[in-house]
């Protein structure tokens, strides 16, 4: 049939579907949006059937749309699984790299792990997208995601990295003019703390533990942040009390320019883990990054 969709049509589409951009998906393809848009037009005349809602703002699927792409995604899946077994066969291995991570972690993966890698694999590319919500690895098309241990989906293979970690308050030696330290996490209601919100809005409980016994606090504090980077940021400046990862604080700390508080009512967690799907054939470059990922200690 002349009318048989092409392979880079297909994965046209399921980039349209997942980034629900033509734009964003011209991005991934590395095309115009203009070209991936007329790609489109085309297929649909073709085919006879209407596969894309388009607004002036935004773009989605048809039912029929979302039906192809349904059957697409395992096909599409498994000629990249294919073809990563052929790259595997190779000395280094050659293609990009797709990641997702909070903002925190990206920050430290492009200060680590990430220079390594691209030095170590000339061939390799990353396409690093940091973002606060955790997102479907598959239905996005990422290769592998980075989450604490207990957040992992059960159906995911997951390798831990690095050691424990912990969250931990911290302030400025110069907030402390005229103010106590905190002895307990009680005590923080009398100090003024840096607040955060969740992904879907709600604002952070500080949690810590001593001897079983646990306590959520409501931070009280008129500075509110949603970047833990400005959290510490804001403490650094001596605007209050930041709750921030312990793995960001050390430097600050090692300097005097942060002093860390209610340490032993801090409980460690097991730490950082990648994440990819367990069905599926792990690519050469997962493979190698993941290699390169177990030889930096994130303290």
């Amino acid at each position: 049939m002349n009318d048989r969709p092409s392979l880079t049509e297909l994965r046209a589409l399921a980039a349209i579907v997942r980034h629900r951009s033509f734009r964003r998906a011209a991005d991934e393809l590395d095309m115009a949006s203009s070209t991936v848009s007329h790609m489109m037009s085309s297929l649909e005349a073709r085919i006879g059937t209407r596969l894309l809602n388009r607004t002036t703002r935004s773009v989605s699927p048809t039912e029929a749309g979302e039906r192809l792409v349904s059957r697409l995604r395992p096909i599409l899946h498994d000629l990249d699984d294919a073809l990563a077994e052929i790259d595997a066969g190779r000395d280094q291995p050659k293609g990009n790299l797709r990641l997702t991570a909070s903002e925190t972690v990206a920050m430290m993966l492009v200060q680590t792990v990430i220079p390594l890698f691209l030095a170590r694999y000339p061939e390799m590319s990353v396409d690093l997208v940091a973002q606060p919500a955790f997102v479907d690895i598959v239905a996005e098309g990422f290769d592998a995601g980075f989450r604490l241990g207990e957040a992992v989906p059960l159906d995911m293979v997951a390798v831990r990295f690095g050691g424990p970690s912990r969250m931990l308050p911290v302030a400025a030696p110069s907030y402390f003019v005229n103010r106590d330290h905190p002895t307990t996490p009680d005590d923080l209601c009398r100090h003024t703390c840096i607040r955060s919100r969740t992904p879907n809005g709600r604002l952070y409980k500080w949690e810590f533990e001593r001897h079983g016994h646990l306590i959520a606090v409501d931070a009280r504090g008129p500075l509110m942040l949603n970047r833990t980077e400005l959290q510490l940021e804001a403490a650094l400046q001596g605007l209050g009390i930041a709750f921030v990862p312990e793995r960001l604080a050390i430097p600050h700390l090692q300097k005097g320019t942060l002093v860390a508080l209610l340490k032993d009512w801090c409980p460690t967690y097991p730490g950082l883990f990648i994440y990819y799907p367990g069905h599926r054939r792990v690519p050469a470059g997962l493979r190698a990054f993941i290699d390169v990922l177990k030889t930096i200690v994130l303290e």
